[in-house]
């Protein structure tokens, strides 16, 4: 049942957004330094780096099935287990506990997904499931916000944890009688190797899109924040203006001009989508009036819904059905090291918000370019025949 499918991506997205406003603070309370602080924080996408690539290898020799129940049920056991944390140390284990598990689930999720969609349909396919995710992205925060109030980290994450152990109930349910969820036997898994996947130029730019996508949102968490304070408006207004981007993904992507991801090249709606992210970047370097910067927003939010079903498309087009689930993994892997990039890297260069944009906006501005150097190279699948030896 493929919506039930989305549901899994959707909690699995939506645990990962409800941490963002509250984590710090937990760690704060426990009165950690704030080494371990950021360490809290960084250490779960850190982790699921690893739970990315295990759950790709073990996807194509075991089947998503497996994985899926297996990484549900430890992922319900890891939320369950922040209430035993009494320290940094207990702290920053069950993050990684956490993060580890968290990213067995998504690779495989994914890989059901991509595995059981018509060729003509992948690219719609995709834009629905990352309408999934931008609604996480928008309720997520705004459920861990509201209540914390109320109660405290422990509960949100318990109340995370019932919502995995029932989609662990539900995919034994209605996933375990699918064809296209077992393990498929080939001699092409053994013969394709995970850097065969680097020297792919449809896979790496799929990979690169993954990275820079999320590279772009460490760099909204970190400096628009500062600039939206610096133009004195308060915490909601930062809230508003991703929200908007946010908004305007989901829209793009469930109404029927989501169509276009099946009929055009996802190279190019690949690097027309960094191309507007970039632009939306340079522009929110330039402009101080709110309703300008709803305006970047917006052309973010566009460019955002370009990107993500193009580089699940690409994906599919370039890998076989043996090898998708070891590609997805580093796939997701590229996803989460993004994550960590984007926010460390431009704090680390400590510039000013205008300039931090303008820098964030040129990396993304090459990466376009390097897309579109790619439109005439061979996208083949990988398989047997191709695979670097």
């Amino acid at each position: 049942m493929r919506f039930f499918v989305y549901l899994i991506v959707f909690f699995s997205f939506f645990d990962l957004f409800s941490q963002l406003p509250v984590i710090s603070p937990f760690a704060t309370q426990l009165g950690s330094p704030a080494f371990i602080i950021g360490l809290s924080v960084g250490i779960y996408s850190f982790a699921n780096i690893f739970g990315n690539i295990i759950s790709g290898i073990l996807t194509d020799r075991k089947g998503p099935f497996y994985i899926l129940l297996f990484g549900l049920f430890t992922s319900a056991l890891s939320l369950f287990s922040y209430g035993l944390i009494s320290g940094s140390v207990s702290l920053i284990g069950i993050r990684f506990l956490h993060g580890l598990t968290e990213g067995l689930i998504i690779p495989a999720a994914f890989t059901f997904l991509a595995n059981g969609s018509e060729r003509s349909k992948r690219g719609r396919n995709a834009a629905i499931s990352g309408a999934f995710v931008g609604l996480a992205a928008i309720f997520g925060p705004a459920y861990s916000g509201i209540v914390s109030v109320k109660t405290n980290v422990v509960t949100i994450m318990a109340i995370n944890g019932v919502f995995m152990l029932l989609l662990t109930i539900g995919t034994i349910l209605f996933l375990r009688t699918f064809t296209y969820v077992r393990k498929i036997k080939s001699e092409t898994q053994n013969a394709v190797k995970p850097w065969s996947f680097f020297h792919h130029p449809g896979i790496i730019r799929a990979f690169l899109g993954a990275f820079f996508l999320m590279f772009s949102q460490g760099v909204l968490a970190l400096v628009l924040p500062l600039k939206v304070e610096f133009l004195q408006y308060d915490a909601k207004t930062t809230g508003m203006l991703l929200s908007i981007f946010g908004l305007v993904a989901v829209l793009i992507f469930v109404l029927p001009v989501n169509r276009i991801f099946d009929v055009a090249r996802p190279m190019l709606t690949l690097a027309l989508g960094l191309f507007l992210m970039s632009g939306s970047m340079l522009f929110l370097s330039q402009v101080d009036e709110l309703s300008l910067m709803m305006t970047a927003m917006v052309v973010y939010g566009i460019g955002f819904a370009l990107l993500f079903p193009s580089i699940n498309s690409l994906l599919i087009d370039s890998t076989e059905v043996q090898t998708r689930g070891k590609a997805y993994g580093f796939f997701y892997a590229f996803f989460s090291f993004g994550v960590v990039a984007g926010s460390s890297v431009i704090g680390g260069l400590d510039l000013s918000f205008q300039y931090a944009f303008i820098v964030a906006s040129s990396i993304l501005f090459i990466a376009g370019l390097f897309t579109l150097y790619g439109l005439r190279k061979d996208i083949r699948p990988v398989d047997k025949a191709t695979t670097i030896q």
